[in-house]
């Protein structure tokens, strides 16, 4: 093994030469490393002195980590040219077949080239960062805390293996270094958007719900790695010349895999859906998991927080006399049930499905499961709530959750497996198969799920919810209330 990582090294080598002598790609990344740290300590200066003078409260120590994260960024950006041209460009310029005529294996080819378009980034990254961190020391402000570093370590590097993964990935399956460019936004439109999000995480949370931040996007990286290798042919590279959106044969593929060789509904029923069930047992299985372990942790949370944070805004009392009230005045459950239809909880609950899949989609699965943990862990709150209120759980989420709960929760987790095995098959090495093929059954897979589980049981959970659960909580209500 050590023999083979030779060689790779061998190839990284011979491309990080080539990429110190380009000066297109060297000046930037020069001028971003040496210039960005002192104009971001000069943003930084001029915002904490236009807040404090309008009494805003910046709080200084979280300046210090955003600034961190920006500054660890803009060098990738530039990097990501280099990527974008790690295989695509070769063929352009003709190198690409003495490339590929190396007595090299697909997977040493393409970690040479990922090896080369990390390393470069991230020593501009750090760099970068440590000549920020040698202004901000000299200016006596006090540094976070180690772990923050840590974090912000970790960061750094998935999002260089994120986009410079991804730039590659687009690099094989481009015609053109034109197209590679221009599918680029495609790149760094979603990691900025991830970077607003953990920014946000920065600033308002606890450091500590950082790691769940951390630990995402670290397997969102190597799943992109993953998927690289699993889908990389040099065949594949010497085989085109051109890409046509072929919208018939999109259409024709995607319908036979929707129709899985049945002939009529009840086929389709009995053969197609029953094997496409068959694929979700696994992410099934590991979603109930995940699901018991999230009700846990929401009850866990919730028993220390809430009485945390009550304290802490000197408001325990009324907030639970409060929420007590609202319990007792069983009148007002059915004042809202008469307001509330089957259509619109349907529209509701198909909504917040359809956001896990969209979210999914771009994560290999990651974001969805996470809003999947936010939604199940909602349960162990609830429950936590009643406790702290001084009213017995168990009735309540018998009445309250379970009646369109036993159809809402297994749809939502049919869904989200169906979303999980998309992820899988992606990073599934199949020969003889390209990616546009493989997503494409994979998304046939999700669409019969969807049209003939996950919307019935949607539909009949929002029915039970609108006109039968109202009725049974006031009933419960009844009861715990005397």
């Amino acid at each position: 093994m050590k023999e083979q990582l030779q060689y790779v090294w061998l190839l990284s080598r011979r491309e990080l030469r080539d990429q110190l002598r380009d000066w297109r790609i060297l000046t930037p990344l020069l001028i971003l490393t040496i210039g960005f740290p002192f104009l971001m300590n000069l943003v930084a200066y001029y915002a904490v002195d236009l807040t404090n003078q309008y009494g805003g409260d910046l709080i200084v120590d979280r300046l210090v980590p955003f600034s961190i994260l920006t500054i660890g960024f803009f060098p990738i950006t530039i990097s990501l040219l280099g990527a974008l041209e790690s295989f695509v460009g070769e063929k352009e310029r003709g190198t690409i077949e003495p490339l590929l005529s190396l007595p090299l294996a697909d997977w040493q080819l393409y970690l040479g080239k990922l090896t080369v378009g990390i390393v470069s980034p991230l020593i501009s990254s750090f760099t970068s960062t440590g000549i920020y961190l040698f202004m901000v020391t000299r200016q006596g402000l006090d540094m976070p805390d180690p772990l923050v570093f840590v974090q912000l370590f970790l960061l750094t590097i998935a999002h260089a293996l994120l986009m410079i993964s991804a730039a590659i990935v687009i690099s094989v399956q481009s015609t053109s270094v034109k197209a590679a460019n221009l599918l680029a936004s495609f790149v760094i439109i979603p990691i900025t958007m991830l970077m607003m999000g953990e920014t946000a995480l920065f600033i308002r949370l606890d450091n500590q719900v950082l790691w769940c931040a951390v630990l995402a996007v670290i397997i969102m990286a190597g799943l992109l790695v993953r998927l690289g290798l699993a889908h990389f042919q040099r065949e594949y590279l010497l085989g085109r010349d051109i890409d046509v959106l072929n919208l018939r044969w999109m259409w024709k593929t995607f319908w036979e895999y929707f129709r899985g060789g049945a002939q009529n509904v009840g086929g389709w029923f009995s053969v197609s859906l029953k094997t496409t069930f068959a694929k979700l047992t696994r992410p099934i299985a590991v979603l109930l998991v995940i699901a018991a372990a999230s009700v846990w942790v929401g009850y866990a949370a919730s028993q220390v927080y809430l009485p945390q944070y009550y304290s802490a805004t000197g408001m325990e009392t009324e907030r639970l006399d409060a929420l007590r009230a609202r319990l007792s005045e069983n009148g007002n459950l059915e004042n809202i049930s008469g307001s509330i239809t089957a259509a619109g909880l349907f529209a509701h609950n198909f909504r917040s499905t359809f956001a896990i899949v969209f979210m999914g989609l771009f994560s290999f699965g990651v974001l969805g499961l996470v809003l999947y943990v936010i939604n199940i862990g909602q349960i162990g709150v609830i429950i936590a709530l009643f406790q702290l209120a001084g009213y017995p759980p168990g009735p309540l989420l018998l009445a309250g959750v379970a009646p369109h709960g036993i159809f809402e929760i297994p749809a939502l987790i049919i869904s989200c497996a169906a979303v999980l095995h998309i992820g899988l098959t992606l990073v599934t090495p199949q020969a003889h198969r390209t990616l546009g093929e493989v997503m494409l059954e994979a998304l046939a897979d999700w669409l019969k799920v969807t049209l003939a589980i996950v919307a019935p049981l949607l539909a009949v959970a929002a029915v039970i919810e609108a006109y039968i659960t109202p009725q049974l909580l006031c009933s419960a209500l009844e009861i715990v209330c005397k």
